[in-house]
């Protein structure tokens, strides 16, 4: 086998993809090959990228495709969405609120439930008070705890498993990764800092994510990418790095099932400029990033005096947040769900750098189908010249 191709193994019945390195396994049966140039006959109900690995490919969590929807607040990846993602064979995640509320927590996975039989998760903020709520959802037996912004401790992954339920950090950092696998974890998600919303890492993706990989190892812990992932393109560059899924956060605020506020939305499809900035949320979260759009608001404020910040500002509008009404300073950082009142333009919108390829407001299961057939493309077409028969 040639270094950093592509290797196909055939059989009587079906064809297995076998990257050079880092494992990148795709299963086709029934996929009859012609000559050099792998014309593909694929039967039209079968997607490409089902694999053969334990973790997001229709393996250990059940769910069918390596797409995971990030979770997203406040409110925005509610039920609607994440029931929509896992009925299109992804993974969706819940969002817990950034305060103890395990009533609250209870509600919306049971409400999920009602609209999907499928796994899903919810995602937990370490960085704030999260026992309750994080009792809660393992009583509730979710299928996976996302965790971000804290310590993901042997204690926590030890809770998270006795319960029967999978946990996966999301790291900005190689050490936060290789402190990860030594604890156990089920599966690492990997920021890149192009990355839409809180960042909290200083690494580009392309960088960041190969050395991952190399720390996982041979470990059954697979590697899902995130930052700037916006369509089959950024999927398929994610695999080629080593990657065994990906999880899009942008994208799938830019769906009719996502509970963003409509001008955020339409904002996601007008605009593709990004900037890295820490002018939203100094008081609630200091020392937390974010990527932001850069609306004409924005551009106005990202010079603001670091001795500035939400706690002084006036009131902008009004959001439900997580069951409760909630006041919008100015600089809060919370971005417009549907529910919110008042000056929205003025308010944070969080995009990853990906955004510039976001083209239209489509159903999160479209958005699912077009990043699994548009990767079947893109290795069927663009990439059989790298793969070879031994």
């Amino acid at each position: 086998m040639r270094r950093n191709c592509l290797r196909v193994e055939s059989g009587s019945s079906h064809v297995i993809f076998k990257a050079a390195s880092h494992g990148f396994h795709c299963y086709f049966p029934s996929l009859p090959i012609y000559s050099n140039s792998l014309l593909f006959s694929l039967p039209t109900h079968y997607c490409p990228l089902k694999t053969q690995i334990q973790m997001g490919f229709g393996g250990l969590l059940g769910f069918q495709y390596g797409i995971v929807q990030a979770p997203l607040g406040p409110d925005i990846s509610g039920p609607e969405l994440v029931a929509a993602v896992a009925n299109a064979g992804g993974l969706g995640l819940l969002r817990a609120p950034d305060w103890e509320s395990p009533d609250y927590v209870r509600e919306l996975i049971r409400k999920t439930r009602a609209l999907t039989d499928k796994p899903f998760g919810i995602g937990v903020i370490l960085a704030f008070p999260h026992e309750q709520n994080l009792k809660a959802i393992l009583d509730e037996k979710v299928a996976v705890v996302q965790v971000y912004w804290g310590e993901c401790s042997k204690d926590l992954v030890d809770q998270v498993h006795s319960a029967g339920v999978k946990i996966i950090p999301q790291v900005g950092s190689v050490e936060e990764a290789s402190k990860a696998v030594d604890v156990g974890v089920d599966a690492i998600i990997v920021q890149g800092r192009e990355a839409g919303g809180h960042v909290i890492g200083q690494e580009g993706l392309i960088s960041i994510l190969p050395r991952v990989v190399e720390i996982v190892g041979d470990k059954d812990i697979p590697v899902i990418a995130a930052g700037s992932i916006s369509d089959s393109r950024g999927y398929v560059a994610a695999l080629a790095l080593g990657a065994r899924g990906v999880c899009l956060g942008t994208r799938f605020v830019a769906t009719e099932e996502s509970n963003a506020h409509p001008t955020y939305k339409r904002k996601l499809v007008e605009l593709e400029a990004t900037d890295y900035t820490n002018i939203f949320g100094r008081a609630r979260w200091p020392g937390a990033p974010q990527r932001v759009l850069q609306t004409p608001f924005y551009d106005d404020w990202k010079s603001l005096p670091a001795n500035e910040n939400e706690s002084n500002q006036p009131v902008i509008g009004r959001s439900t947040i997580n069951g409760l009404d909630i006041d919008i300073r100015r600089f809060a950082g919370t971005v417009p769900n549907a529910t919110t009142k008042g000056d929205i333009e003025s308010m944070a919108m969080y995009a990853g750098q990906g955004v510039g390829l976001i083209k239209e407001i489509l159903p999160a299961g479209e958005v699912v189908r077009r990043l699994v057939e548009g990767a079947q493309h893109l290795i069927r077409t663009h990439l059989s010249s790298f793969v070879h028969k031994d």
